[in-house]
């Protein structure tokens, strides 16, 4: 087994209980069973083989076959009734329903996930695994992250944690011991800080090799798609939102939006604050990113040429900015997302 001395190890196997619920997604849950036991397929050939840094099981209300959110079966190897401990619990991303997470669903398991943080274990998430954690109270006042795409939802519903989903892993709590990772395949990220947490730096090179994972090191901002927030109920900033949705590229779109309006330059402002989040200079912005990032994906326009479309006369401006929103330059950007030619469709040969 490969362990080094970057690691805070223990001498024993920990126990690693990977929770199956109805509303888990499979991909990410046998994601995270495969990595975290590939100590076996590391194992050199002809040498003694040490104790497994890791056993994982699958743990549930119920043992036996459980069909998750994705329609796929799972068995549950033990039930939470029966572990009076574990080392870590990791929930898996889980589907929401439109109208969100309904809580109260899994009081039996919300009270196991308080009983194991009594006893010392680390309390873990993939993407949306949070919202169930979150029941707890545990993540009361600690940062955390979840997938974009539930941001909304989860603010509304645990308004109490502060939530950042352009982060791609967050470690909280006076022990280290809530961790919890962003959007979908940021569980690669969850596993191989556990692996270099407690078997050690080389062990997670070793793993990230062997299954070909990537730490998310340039965050998610990259990922996240801009909608302006439309809930706010004030016609007059939703109309503006409206017309700006299309004509971001003119020249002084915010004067544009105030005189459309019929409001003073100051009372546009504050509510359009108030309503949206941003500033109006700052949403035209990200409007102007938006479809930046769009044509950098989808055109072979120059940088310079995209930050003349978007509504920038200054290439360089455009540039600071679009680092600033994005976390990347547009050429890598356009490397990061751009179709790679060999999976581009191929012109069929005629006779």
């Amino acid at each position: 087994m490969l362990r080094d001395d970057t690691a805070s190890t223990r001498s024993q196997t920990l126990h690693v209980s990977l929770v199956a619920i109805p509303e888990a997604v499979v991909s990410t849950l046998s994601g995270v069973f495969d990595v975290m036991n590939a100590f076996s397929m590391l194992h050199p050939p002809g040498k003694t083989l040490q104790a497994r840094p890791f056993q994982v099981e699958i743990v549930g209300l119920r043992t036996g076959p459980l069909e998750l959110a994705s329609l796929i079966p799972v068995t549950v190897q033990r039930s939470v009734a029966d572990i009076d401990a574990t080392d870590i619990v990791i929930v898996p991303s889980i589907l929401l329903e439109p109208q969100g997470w309904p809580k109260g669903q899994h009081p039996e398991l919300i009270e196991w996930f308080r009983a194991m943080h009594r006893r010392g274990a680390l309390l873990c998430s993939a993407c949306s695994g949070i919202f169930p954690l979150a029941e707890t109270g545990l993540f009361d006042g600690m940062d955390a992250t979840v997938h974009f795409g539930y941001a909304r939802a989860f603010a509304s519903a645990f308004p109490q944690v502060p939530i950042h989903p352009e982060r791609v892993l967050v470690v909280s709590g006076k022990r280290e011991e809530l961790i919890t990772s962003g959007a979908s395949m940021t569980w690669h990220d969850l596993v191989l800080y556990l692996i270099a947490r407690h078997v050690g730096a080389t062990a997670a090179q070793e793993v990230a090799r062997l299954f070909a994972l990537q730490w998310h090191q340039d965050g998610l901002a990259p990922y996240i798609v801009f909608e302006g927030r439309n809930d706010h109920g004030d016609l007059a900033i939703q109309a503006a939102q409206d017309w700006v949705a299309t004509n971001f590229s003119v020249a002084n779109p915010v004067e544009a939006m105030i005189r459309r309006t019929g409001l003073t330059e100051r009372t546009f402002k504050r509510r359009f604050t108030s309503a949206t989040g941003l500033s109006p200079i700052a949403y035209v912005q990200r409007l102007r990113i938006e479809d930046a990032k769009r044509r950098l994906e989808r055109t072979e326009a120059s940088a310079d040429e995209i930050s003349w479309q978007v509504g920038y006369e200054e290439p360089a401006f455009f540039r600071r900015l679009f680092k600033r929103v994005t976390g990347l330059t547009p050429g890598a950007y356009r490397r990061r997302f751009k179709i790679p030619d060999y999976a581009r469709p191929r012109a069929r040969l005629t006779s």
